[in-house]
């Protein structure tokens, strides 16, 4: 019988399975206090669990450890790993430090098939989706790391390889489990979800009326310019995603982030800020300027500086909340898929 994955169910699932296993529904929090709080790495550890409780564990559940293949540390403190799973994928996680705290960004999927033509992540396309264990695995092992120096993982950006509203619910499974006070106990404005825009899912997103931080990865003001970026702008274009965005907004009360990655001469004229401000001006909303990372796949170059922070002028003339984001992690390959489009090359030689 194949085993599931032991950090794959939430509080309430154990409580369930207890149940089911003829055993007391408050294991539960034991069992949470020893994978979350204990971070122990085996069943045998969890020693105030009977013998018979622990064997059914064993028969049923198992810790499928995230081998490091490689981990990468930047000046700036940035620390990328690449894990390999069980079945032998790779996957990248990055711990980001910042003054009010550690953030990671997890991987939703290995691989990733929305075809963004600036972005590392879609090199090869997506080999398959992760379950909630494998995307909470990536907090716990990062959680270990900071264990070391007596840090904590303060929030979680679900912005790594992958697209997670195409992993819809192993996502909201995970940031479940996340979020659980009995556990890692990280706080939903503490995480924040991006989406390319698949539609249908911003709305599901919307009605769970959580605190989770949302962002929508934009990248051009018009249909024309973000079908040759983004692909998925052909099923999803930007009338029907603008009507999505005020839905999320009118339904939680809440902002959205649009990040927007400059790319010299291609989406980062003046006419193209103009634009963008007209397109979300009536929108609760803030927009994040995203120097473009390099991909030497990609034949993307970063806007000049003068540039970026003549974008970021013209949005303000219309009051629109923007900020630029602070590069982190540029001298380890930090770009989303970056490392592992090289390991993956590297095993094709092999």
């Amino acid at each position: 019988m194949e085993k599931t994955n032991i950090y794959d169910l939430t509080f309430e699932e154990w409580e369930n399975w207890l149940k089911e296993n003829q055993e007391p529904a408050y294991r539960a929090k034991q069992i949470f206090d020893w994978l979350y709080v204990k971070r122990v790495d085996s069943i045998e550890q969890m020693t105030n669990l009977s013998k018979t409780l622990r064997q059914k564990l064993e028969d049923q559940f198992e810790f499928q450890a995230l081998h490091t293949l490689n981990q990468h540390t930047s000046q700036d403190g940035t620390v990328k790993f690449l894990f390999q799973l069980y079945d032998g994928h790779a996957i990248e996680t990055v711990i980001m430090r910042h003054d009010y705290g550690n953030s990671v960004c997890v991987t939703t999927q290995v691989g990733c098939k929305m075809g963004c033509t600036f972005c590392a992540s879609t090199l090869g396309g997506v080999a398959r989706n992760l379950t909630p264990g494998e995307i909470v695995a990536q907090v716990v092992e990062s959680q270990k790391i900071l264990d070391k120096e007596e840090g904590r993982v303060s929030s979680i950006v679900v912005m790594g390889s992958g697209e997670p509203f195409d992993n819809y619910e192993p996502t909201i499974q995970f940031i479940r489990i996340v979020n659980d006070n009995r556990g890692l106990n990280i706080g939903q404005r503490h995480i924040t979800v991006s989406t390319s825009g698949i539609i249908p899912r911003i709305y599901d997103f919307a009605n769970l009326k959580w605190q989770v931080g949302f962002a929508v990865s934009l990248h051009a003001p018009n249909d024309e310019l973000r079908t040759r970026l983004m692909p998925i702008n052909r099923k999803y274009p930007l009338k029907k995603l603008m009507e999505a965005c005020h839905y999320y907004v009118n339904t939680t009360n809440r902002r959205i982030t649009f990040e927007y990655a400059l790319m010299g001469n291609v989406n980062d004229q003046d006419e193209h800020a103009e634009e963008l401000a007209n397109l979300i001006k009536d929108l609760k909303c803030h927009v994040n300027l995203i120097p473009v990372n390099h991909v030497p796949e990609r034949d993307y170059v970063r806007t000049p500086r003068n540039q970026i922070f003549n974008f970021k002028k013209i949005l303000e003339k219309h009051k629109v909340n923007v900020t630029i984001r602070r590069e982190q992690g540029g001298d380890i390959e930090a770009a989303c898929g970056q490392l592992r489009a090289k390991h993956i090359k590297h095993e094709f030689k092999l």
